[in-house]
Parts: C-alpha cells; sequence; structure tokens
C-alpha cells in the first residue's frame, strides 16, 4: 500500500498470479455489485447494457463481468508461464474492443476446452450487454471479439436510403416499413 492509501481491486485479466479464495470471491462480488450500481444510476435503473464506466475501462469490465459470472481466469508466474487454465482478457487492436482467450499451461486441455468455455463465456457477456463474437485465429485457435452493441438495431438499406442512420432519425427495426 503506497503512501498508506488503500489497495485497489484489480480484476483477473489471466495474465497475473491467480488469486483463489472465499476473500477473492467476496471482493470480486462487491466489485461486481458496484458495477451493476453504477449501470443503474447512469442508464435510469437499467443494468443491461455497460455502462460509460465500462466503455472506457473494457478489459477491465469485461474481466469482472467474466470473474463474477464463475469463469477462472488464466494466470502466470512470475517468469510468465501459464500456471492454470482459464480466460484472459487483453485489448483489442482496435477501440472499443477486447479480445477474449482460453488459455493454460502446456500440456493442459485448454485448446480443447476453448471452443465450448469460449461459448459459454460468449453466452455470459451477452447476458451482459456485450456484443461477443467467437472466431478462430492463427493456427486454429479460437478467441472472442467483445464490444459495445450498437445503439440501434442493424438492418439492410431500403432501396433508395442510406445505410447509415440521420442524425435525429428514428431507427428502423427490421420487418417494418
Amino acid at each position: 500500500m503506497p503512501n498508506g492509501s488503500p489497495e485497489t481491486f484489480e480484476p483477473a485479466t489471466g495474465d497475473g498470479p491467480g488469486a483463489p479464495g472465499a476473500a477473492r470471491a467476496a471482493e470480486v462480488r462487491t466489485a461486481f455489485e458496484s458495477l451493476l450500481q453504477i449501470r443503474r444510476l447512469t442508464g435510469g435503473g437499467d443494468t443491461s447494457a455497460p455502462a460509460p464506466w465500462e466503455r472506457f475501462r473494457m478489459v477491465r469490465a469485461v474481466s469482472l463481468a467474466l470473474e463474477a459470472s464463475g469463469f477462472p481466469p488464466s494466470a502466470v508466474d512470475s517468469s510468465g508461464r501459464r500456471t492454470a487454465t482459464g480466460y484472459r482478457v487483453r485489448a483489442g487492436d482496435r477501440p472499443a474492443l477486447v479480445l477474449v482467450d482460453w488459455l493454460g499451461p502446456p500440456g493442459s486441455a485448454a485448446a480443447h476446452e476453448e471452443t465450448p468455455r469460449l461459448t459459454a463465456c460468449a453466452a455470459a457477456l451477452t447476458d451482459l450487454g456485450w456484443e461477443a463474437l467467437l472466431y478462430k485465429g492463427p493456427r486454429g485457435r479460437r478467441f472472442l471479439e467483445v464490444g459495445i452493441p450498437p445503439p440501434f438495431p442493424l438492418r439492410p438499406a431500403a432501396p433508395g436510403e442510406s445505410p447509415f442512420p440521420q442524425p435525429g432519425a428514428t431507427p428502423r427495426t427490421p420487418g417494418t416499413a
């Protein structure tokens, strides 16, 4: 604790040391309840979409969502070797995008578990208002791209209509004229 300040809670991204235990579970629960309260306050009582705080700290927010949903984070030792199988959240190559991998130590079953585990992670994140898409990357490894869903439903443009919403226009939902 530098300068006598209290330690700040950090969600597990999967690139740090493991921190299992009842005390950690209580910290995660408290942090997630606080996050939902932020959503309530900034979303007019609605907790179904990421709050502005989450949009600017997506690695932390997605990590917290996964940890609070009961998914184990991967972990590394002081030399950087993987010591535990679980999710790893990292910044994406574009703004407002994070990537989630399922990693483990050499010889673990992480590569065989990744599709069902990442599918379950995607479902949990979608339930919490994130857009999570499963992809196959280099060497056939799967990963999630997680982002903020668009504020309006995407739909094909009608003939003669711009596919981009105009300022002040009410978005048309699919199947309506």
